[in-house]
């Protein structure tokens, strides 16, 4: 089973790596349109509360194998905003 700690402190780094990484954008290009990385750390954000909701969930048929789901989930959404963050 993925330790809570762990998964916890997993997604706080990657959300936090990912939402430090657009305003890095936004401080080195100061003239582009900030809507982009905006709307990248609100997705951040969200995905980081959705992610608490499903970890804390303890009424789960088998945990263990939710809990391998989640960080799983978490990988694809961290990918997937790290691709945005790219292509700013």
């Amino acid at each position: 089973m993925a330790s809570v700690r762990t998964l916890k402190r997993d997604l706080n780094y990657v959300m936090g790596d990912i939402i430090e990484a657009a305003y890095i954008h936004q401080i080195v290009n100061p003239e582009e349109d900030h809507s982009k990385s905006d709307q990248i750390v609100e997705d951040a954000i969200t995905s980081f509360n959705g992610f608490i909701v499903k970890i804390n969930n303890k009424e789960v048929e088998n945990r263990g194998a939710h809990l391998k789901q989640v960080s799983k989930d978490l990988e694809t959404e961290a990918k997937d905003l790290v691709k945005r963050v790219n292509e700013l």
